[in-house]
């Protein structure tokens, strides 16, 4: 079982309650009672960022496209290279 610095009962919930959405619509309903527009649409550009950099986008070619910040950039990029691998399973499936 992998060990998590923000493992807890209440996070295993939100997890486990996010894994029996069955469908994008239930995802959109789930989703915009829990977070802020806001909250959602930075969780999609990080995984857009991840994305591009998976296919070896350059920090400048991302900046360009998608108007995130070289340091957020970075961010995710040592996520993807050094992190629990979270990116890498879902960019891989």
């Amino acid at each position: 079982m992998y060990t998590s610095n923000i493992r807890s009962k209440e996070n295993d919930a939100l997890f486990e309650a996010i894994l029996k959405l069955e469908n994008i619509e239930e995802c959109y309903k789930f989703f915009e009672d829990v977070c802020t527009i806001n909250e959602i649409q930075a969780m999609s550009q990080r995984l857009n960022v991840a994305k591009l950099l998976h296919e070896n986008y350059t920090y400048s070619q991302i900046e360009k496209m998608t108007g995130v910040s070289t340091a957020t950039i970075s961010r995710i990029s040592k996520c993807l290279h050094y992190g629990p691998g979270g990116y890498k399973i879902v960019l891989e499936k």
